[in-house]
Parts: C-alpha cells; sequence; structure tokens
C-alpha cells in the first residue's frame, strides 16, 4: 500500500494530497502504527529504521522519534512460561524466592521495572543477599524471529544483528568480553564498571545481571546537586557500599496487599539529604569524558563497539573519592570491526584533523564512497572545511527556484542523486558504519545536552592516532613509526582546543550555545542544501 501510494503520488502536485509532506505523513503514520501495534521485533524493527531516519522526510522522522517509548510489559504469567520452558523450573525454584515472604528464601517483583521492544526486567534480591535485575524475553519474539524476520525480508546485515539482540547467551557474552577489555586498559580501570553476569541464571531468553544502582546520565540536575551521603562515601552498590536490604514486614504487606503492583526494592536515596535537595555532586566534565574516552577505545583500539549507548543505558554513581564511575549496561548490540578497517577507520580520523586529504580520499574510496568531504562532514558531526565539496556544491548548482511544493519535491529527488554520487559503490560500504556512526551521534548529543563539558573531537582524535601505536596487530616496526608521528599529533591538536576554549568563554559571559549547538547548526545547514533534515531527537533512543 505504501508502495503504491508513492508510486501513484510522490510528484510536485500529488493525485490524492494537497501537499508531499501530507503524502510523507499519512505513510509514516500507516508504517508506524503497523509496527507499533505488532511489537516485539517489528518495534526492534521500527527503531532500525528510526536510527538511520536523518535522511528521510521530517515526518518520518518525527513519527518513528516515538519508537524508542517504553514498550507495554507482558503479564507476569508470560515472562513465568518463558523461565519455566528454559530452565523446567518455576522462578521460586530457580531464584531461590519466595513470593509469599518466607523467611531464609529471597524475594523478587513480579511487576517489571522496564519494559522494552524485545525484553523486560525484573528486580530481585537472592537468598544469599546478591540483587539482581532479571531480563526475561517477551514470549512472541520467538515466533517472530522464526518467521516474521523473514517475512520482512530486511537486509542481511541488519537481520543478523536484530537476531543476536534476541539472544540472550550473545549479551552475556559481550557484557563479560567488555568487562576484560575495560579491567585491562589502564586508562579506564576504576572509571567504567560492567554489571556482573549470573551464567548459572541465563539462558538464552533469559540474563540475570548484577542490579545497578545509579543515577542516569540526562538526569544532570541529581549528578550536579551537593553530595550528603557522608564523607569519603560511595553511593549505593559502588565499591562495597552495601545495599540496604528490604523490610520484611514491609514486603509481606505488600506482597498480600498488592501483589500485581510490587514495589519491594528500598528507595536508597538517604544520599540525597533529608529534603532530598541532594545529589551525587560529581563533574559532568568527568562524566563526559569518561563516556568519550571509553567509546573511544571501543571504536580505536578494541574495534568492539556498543551500538546503543542512549542515556537509559549508561548509570552513574558516585565513587568514595568523589569522582564519577560510568556503569554501560544492555550489551546486546554490539559490532565486531575487522582489525584492518579499525586502523583504517583510526587513521581516517586522524587524516579530519590534519587535513589530509589525500590520505581522506584514499581510504573513503576503498570504502566505495565517492566524496570524502560529505562524508568527512557526517562523521565530523559538523562541516568538513578540508575538502572540495563538489558534491553539495553540484545539488546547489542545479536547485531551482520555484514555488514551496515544487522546491520540496526537487529537493527530494536531488538528495537521492546526491546520496547516489556520494556512495559509488555499495558492496565495497562498510556495513558497520551504520551502527558505529550512530554511536558516535548520541555520544555528540549526549554531550550536547550536558553543555559541551568536553571537547568530544579532540579526544577522540587523540584515541584514534594512540590506538596506531598500541594496536597489537600492528608490527613493531609500524607503532614505533606510528608513535612519533603521534607525538607530533598532538601538536595539532591544540588548535582544536582554542575554538573549544572560545565558545566556553562566550558561555560564561551568557552566550546560550555550546559548541556542539554550533556544529549541529552548521550541518542542518548542509543537510539542507543536500535536500534534506536533520531532526536532532531522532539520535536520541
Amino acid at each position: 500500500m505504501v508502495a503504491t501510494d508513492y508510486k501513484i503520488n510522490f510528484r510536485a502536485h500529488p493525485l490524492l494530497y494537497d501537499s508531499i509532506q501530507d503524502l510523507h505523513l499519512r505513510n509514516a503514520e500507516r508504517l508506524f502504527d503497523l509496527l507499533r501495534t505488532n511489537g516485539g521485533l517489528y518495534l526492534k524493527i521500527g527503531q532500525a529504521i528510526a536510527m538511520q531516519s536523518a535522511i528521510l522526510p521530517p515526518e518520518f522522522q518525527k513519527m518513528f522519534s516515538k519508537m524508542f517509548d517504553d514498550a507495554p510489559q507482558n503479564d507476569w504469567k508470560d515472562a513465568e512460561k518463558v523461565i519455566l520452558e528454559d530452565f523446567g523450573k518455576t522462578p521460586e525454584e530457580l531464584f531461590g524466592v519466595s513470593f509469599a515472604g518466607e523467611p531464609g528464601k529471597g524475594v523478587m517483583e513480579r511487576t517489571a521495572r522496564a519494559s522494552a521492544s524485545v525484553a523486560q526486567v525484573h528486580w530481585a534480591r537472592l537468598a544469599n543477599g546478591d540483587e539482581v535485575a532479571i531480563k526475561i524475553q517477551k514470549r512472541e519474539i520467538a515466533q517472530q524471529v522464526g518467521w516474521d524476520l523473514w517475512t520482512f525480508n530486511l537486509v542481511p546485515y541488519i537481520s543478523e544483528r536484530l537476531l543476536l539482540e534476541t539472544d540472550f547467551v550473545n549479551e552475556a557474552d559481550n557484557a563479560e568480553r567488555m568487562g576484560q577489555l575495560v579491567a585491562g586498559e589502564p586508562r579506564l580501570r576504576g572509571r567504567v564498571y560492567i554489571p556482573k553476569v549470573y551464567r548459572e541464571l541465563s539462558s538464552h531468553r533469559v540474563m540475570t545481571a548484577e542490579w545497578i544502582e545509579g543515577v542516569r546520565l540526562w538526569d544532570k540536575e541529581t549528578l550536579t546537586r551537593p553530595w550528603h551521603g557522608g564523607w569519603r562515601q560511595g553511593s549505593p552498590g559502588c565499591r562495597g557500599t552495601p545495599l540496604d536490604p528490604p523490610n520484611r514486614q514491609k514486603v509481606a504487606e505488600i506482597i498480600r496487599e498488592h501483589p500485581l503492583k510490587e514495589h519491594l526494592k528500598p528507595q536508597r536515596d538517604s544520599w540525597k539529604g533529608s529534603n532530598g535537595s541532594g545529589g551525587l555532586g560529581v563533574s559532568l566534565k568527568d562524566c563526559m569524558q569518561t563516556m568519550v574516552d571509553l567509546f573511544s577505545a571501543q571504536m580505536f583500539l578494541w574495534g568492539l563497539c556498543h551500538c546503543d549507548p542512549h542515556p537509559g543505558n549508561i548509570f552513574i554513581r558516585r565513587l568514595p573519592s568523589g569522582k564519577p564511575e560510568l556503569v554501560l549496561i544492555d550489551h546486546g548490540l554490539y559490532v565486531q570491526m575487522q582489525p584492518e578497517f579499525r586502523h583504517q577507520y583510526s587513521l581516517f580520523w586522524k587524516s579530519l584533523m590534519t587535513f589530509d586529504n589525500k590520505t581522506i580520499g584514499e581510504i573513503v574510496r576503498s570504502w566505495g564512497i565517492n566524496n570524502p568531504d560529505v562524508f568527512a562532514s557526517a562523521t565530523l558531526m559538523r562541516p568538513y572545511t578540508g575538502g572540495d565539496n563538489s558534491t553539495s556544491a553540484g545539488i546547489k548548482r542545479t536547485m531551482s527556484k520555484q514555488e514551496q511544493r515544487e522546491r520540496t519535491y526537487e529537493m527530494q529527488q536531488q538528495m537521492q542523486k546526491g546520496i547516489r554520487e556520494v556512495l559509488a559503490d555499495e558492496k565495497k560500504w562498510p556495513r558497520e558504519l551504520v551502527f558505529i556512526g550512530r554511536n558516535m551521534r548520541i555520544v555528540q548529543g549526549n554531550n550536547q545536552y550536558l553543555g559541551a563539558p568536553v571537547n568530544r573531537i579532540k579526544i577522540m582524535g587523540g584515541w584514534a592516532s594512540r590506538s596506531l601505536v598500541d594496536s597489537p596487530d600492528l608490527g613493531y616496526r609500524e607503532r614505533l613509526l606510528n608513535f612519533g608521528r603521534h607525538v607530533l599529533f598532538r601538536f595539532v591538536l591544540f588548535s582544536s582546543d582554542v575554538l573549544f576554549y572560545s565558545s566556553k568563554v562566550a558561555q560564561f559571559f551568557g552566550r546560550k550555545q555550546n559548541l556542539e549547538d554550533d556544529m549541529e547548526a552548521s550541518m542542518k545547514k548542509v543537510a539542507v542544501d543536500m535536500g534534506f533534515e536533520l531532526n536532532h531527537g531522532v539520535f536520541e533512543g
């Protein structure tokens, strides 16, 4: 229906609509309703579309941004069946809990604490005192994986990623591997934490991991308000800070009176003070520095990249030292970068900082990209001023000044032409760039939201250059040469600080926009010239 509608009506003067915008809005609503109503993997497919919706019309951007809203949770009976089918045990037998408040047993909430497209999360305290987050896949997912995903005929690489995200053994593997990598990197050890996975309580559809008490990255007021938790103490659960056990009498009362709306976990917010006005008292700059360091290490050093770093997947805890600790959760969606591609990507980033157009051109053309300057701008999230801008200039030259509805149609036709010119050979295009680009855009959005406390591009450029020294995949001689180049490159990075601190001074004297705001505004102008509209919100996930 959608394809037929566009076949008939996608023209300067649509036959059945007042404007092209009306055509886009109607079909965005059709697709959204189809995916949202069916739920499960259909929601995940909608989120995959939303990830790339910046190149779609604004009507699709606004509609599909809702795909990241919380999904309805399934009934407890469905969750219970999944546990029984995977383990052959009831939740009481598997986790050693009691829903009647029996002494010596653990407790578990049958009301989910969070619900997403694929799974929902329940809190439990085991009999040994460990608190866990139990992620239970929604029962309909198994059927959708077996039939609906095949019917949808998605691009193989995207399909593969979606399938992996429904396998919680894969997620547990990713979490443990990332934990090992962080523990082995001195620049991140002690600043980043990956929750422990309980393998004996996990399966392909159930994953049990350490429960995390923390503050979401988007809650900047709670992050920065003064700490009232005591001298040299961390926030609950951080570095051995104890988690207060639930009150047994209160638990029994809640189970008896509100069996399907259980909230058994204690609040644990005494660190906010008696009037609740306190916070973690941590620096936003330290939080963002750690985040950019972590994802730069993933991209440039390890080649194992978490592809969904939206603020809901990042908790901040306070260390006893007063510094923040970043906790990364939800490890289902990762991409593995091959060493050759990772080295190319690192060199590409380093070349962007030095305007080495020859190297940039060689690398991106090996990826099947015909126009380096457009791709460079998309990577930096700001217009790249070192190239020739041939594609965008060509598009602007062919743009005629007609009345509004014809101009809209012409712009979208030119956008298709521009994308074809940029992407010369789709077979060479590294599919990993789709997810890596989303990662970087979300990191940029987080930095922008927090007021751009760090020079994101300088940090990433530094990691890109240093990874060519530290990478064990490269030969000793090459790494030694790269070390000399890295020392010189550090002087180049100084120039990016001039722009960054000029922006910070302007903010100090009352300017509302930060450096990330300026870069986004510039990118929007470039995008409009190419025939599409960038919408910041669609990337926040």
